[in-house]
C-alpha cells in the first residue's frame, strides 16, 4: 500500500484551519524556497494569548492535519512549556509562539529574504 503524499498548498490550508479554530493571531506564512540552504519549504508563524492557547493550537493544528490530511509531525518540540511550539512536517515547519516570545525572537527578519505573506483571519 502506498501512502499518498498532499501537497504543500493541501498541508498549508490544514495547517491553517487549525490554527484559526482555535483563534490563533498573526499567521504568516514565510515562503522559504528561493532562499538557498534552507531546512524546509515554508514556515508558518502565529501566535496566541497563553500557554493554553499555545498548546491548543498546537493540538488543533495537529488533529486537522491528521484528520484531513492524514499527515503525523515528524517532530513536536516546546509543548512543556508552551512558549514556542515548534510542530515539523518536514517541507513545512508551524512556529506557535506567546506574542512576547514571538516578538523577542522575531523570525520574520531573521528571514528577511523570504516571501512573506499574512493571512486575514476569518473571525
Amino acid at each position: 500500500m502506498t501512502k499518498k503524499t498532499i501537497s504543500n498548498d493541501q498541508l498549508i490550508t490544514e495547517i491553517i484551519k487549525g490554527i484559526e479554530e482555535v483563534k490563533g493571531e498573526n499567521i504568516t506564512i514565510l515562503d522559504l524556497r528561493e532562499i538557498e540552504n534552507t531546512v524546509c519549504d515554508y514556515f508558518i508563524i502565529c501566535d496566541g494569548n497563553s500557554n493554553t492557547q499555545v498548546n491548543a493550537i498546537s493540538g488543533s493544528v495537529q488533529k486537522m492535519v491528521g484528520k484531513n490530511a492524514q499527515e503525523k509531525p515528524w517532530h513536536v518540540e516546546g509543548a512543556f512549556n508552551a512558549e514556542w511550539i515548534l510542530v515539523d512536517y518536514v517541507n513545512i515547519v508551524v512556529h506557535i509562539f506567546q506574542k512576547n516570545i514571538r516578538e523577542f525572537y522575531d523570525l520574520e527578519s531573521l528571514w528577511g529574504d523570504a516571501k512573506i505573506t499574512n493571512i486575514k483571519s476569518s473571525y
